[in-house]
């Protein structure tokens, strides 16, 4: 008998942890998936237009069609540091700066961009 009940424990909970499984992989969100070279310093650079250019890429990071891009704009004594906050947009393929006093809102994009690109310089 304690054979029978020691086999209705184990399979009880091979059906809770099934069930649990299969209830966090329905609530699951996908992140876009993007590749190398659209989430990459250069491809987040050319977003930036202007008579001053992308001098140096300090750090970045995409999620869920957003990005943040920390990077030096200019050279020598015209040298800037800035923090853009980018999103793709798939109908040119490209990324495109996003105005920060407009997007840099809780929610309006995933955490750690909101992170990273909303609260520097």
């Amino acid at each position: 008998m304690d054979v029978a009940r020691s086999l209705r424990l184990v399979l009880s909970l091979v059906v809770v942890a099934l069930l649990v499984g299969a209830v966090s992989a329905a609530s699951e969100t996908r992140t876009t998936f993007f590749a190398p070279a659209q989430c990459s310093g250069p491809s987040l650079s050319a977003a930036l237009s202007g008579s001053l250019r992308v001098s140096d890429v300090a750090s970045y990071g995409c999620e869920d069609g957003w990005a943040y891009l920390w990077a030096t704009v200019g050279n020598g004594e015209e040298a800037v540091g800035v923090t853009e906050v980018l999103h793709f947009s798939e109908a040119v393929d490209a990324w495109r700066v996003s105005s920060r006093l407009k997007v840099c809102k809780p929610g309006v994009m995933p955490t750690y961009i909101y992170r990273q690109g909303c609260f520097s310089n």
